[in-house]
């Protein structure tokens, strides 16, 4: 059995490190290496435009050259990740030489370092190193971090979670788009306060100890306040207990997030916010709608649809909406999707224009309709259409035909 490497963790910090060859094996390691804080210097005649995008930030320094023997001089870490295996074994050799660990980037065996399968969760820098089988290294890491995302790993030793509210982005309802961040303290909540919009199947995930709040049922039957919902995140958190509000979409958007953030703040609450995938762009994209398309829409509007376009409260110029020619996409809109067609004509947005209405988008339920503007709002009575729907209307709607093959591939 031959002998095991040694794992350790390198202080590179202000640190001279040397990485020869400028290809796609040194855009990966790169990164890793300038977020250790070490003084990189690449020797490379010729770099890929992401390498010389660092360069050119100040990341690293190039030497846009070849190398040559004397480069290692006051080098702490060396990397070959040239495709000239003789200069590589050049570099190697010169490493040995002036007792600098080098990483053979082409033969590992060869050099006097590997670098590990690695990947960095809350803190923790796991790595993994399988005596050079790669695929295996990078399956058993894969495999830890997604157990340490989803919570099945634990990484609780020192100590209990620090009590506050995580108003946690929860994506469009597919339980696989919320963030890693977002699942991560999802799987440390003592308390979830969860909309009905939210990605529900995370929530058999959570272990029996988790009290799950339907913020939809508190305290006061189906619709519950914002301040209802605002004191239970409080009431939670000051209890000690760690709350995370996992919300639809993104916080943000439409999701009354900024509320919540001001509620805690006054209560003197710590709080951290999550981003999500907002519905807006993702539930088209899974009905195969781009919300832009080079030459199509050159803009975007998200609009609430909470309320109709004659309604006194209403905060939407949709005057200057039906002028515009690019997408425009509704949220909460369906139940009103009559008027708001009949506003959108009626200021000059042809009848003819594609609108792609979806229910229930990036789920096992998802349902698409494809319509026009002067015909939609019939059609989705007419089919069934309900709540939660995203509205689609401009010419990107209509791109769908696009994907229609025009040969037989055969």
């Amino acid at each position: 059995m031959s002998e095991q490497h040694y794992l350790a963790g390198l202080d590179l910090v202000g640190r001279r490190v040397v990485v020869v060859g400028g290809g796609t094996v040194a855009q990966r390691r790169l990164p890793r290496l300038v977020g250790s804080g070490a003084r990189v210097e690449l020797v490379s005649p010729e770099a890929t435009p992401s390498v010389e995008a660092m360069a050119t930030a100040g990341e690293i320094v190039w030497h846009q050259r070849d190398y040559r023997a004397g480069d290692l001089a006051g080098a702490w870490y060396v990397l070959c990740c040239t495709s000239d295996s003789a200069v590589n074994s050049a570099v190697a050799e010169e490493a040995e030489r002036v007792r600098v660990f080098c990483v053979r980037a082409d033969a590992g065996k060869a050099g006097s370092a590997v670098t590990p399968a690695s990947g960095e969760f809350d803190g923790l820098l796991v790595g993994v190193l399988a005596g050079g089988e790669h695929q295996r290294s990078a399956a058993v890491r894969d495999g830890l971090l997604d157990a340490l995302r989803e919570g099945r790993v634990s990484d609780q030793a020192r100590g209990p979670q620090e009590p506050g509210v995580a108003l946690v982005g929860g994506g469009p309802g597919d339980p696989e788009l919320i963030t890693v961040r977002g699942r991560r303290l999802l799987a440390r909540a003592d308390v979830v306060v969860a909309d009905r919009l939210g990605p529900r199947d995370l929530l058999d995930e959570l272990p029996p100890s988790v009290e799950v709040i339907d913020a939809a049922k508190i305290p006061y039957g189906r619709a519950a306040t914002q301040d209802a919902i605002n004191e239970a995140l409080i009431s939670h958190a000051k209890a000690g207990k760690f709350v995370v509000r996992l919300k639809g979409g993104d916080p943000y958007l439409f999701g009354r997030g900024f509320e919540e953030l001001i509620a805690c703040a006054k209560a003197g609450v710590p709080t951290t916010v999550v981003p999500g995938i907002t519905s807006a762009f993702s539930v088209p994209a899974a009905a195969d709608v781009p919300v832009t398309h080079r030459g199509v829409a050159h803009e975007v509007v998200v609009v609430s649809g909470h309320i109709a376009p004659d309604h006194p409260d209403s905060l939407v110029d949709w005057d200057t909406l039906a002028r515009l020619s690019g997408t425009i996409v509704i949220l909460m809109g369906v139940d009103k999707l009559d008027a708001f067609a009949k506003t959108l004509v009626a200021g000059g947005r042809p009848g003819t224009t594609p609108v792609a209405v979806v229910q229930e988008g990036t789920t096992r339920n998802q349902r698409v309709l494809r319509s026009t503007l002067d015909a939609v709002a019939d059609e989705v009575v007419a089919q069934g259409f309900r709540p939660p729907a995203v509205t689609i209307i401009g010419p990107v709607a209509g791109l769908v035909d696009e994907l229609t093959p025009t040969s037989d591939p055969a």
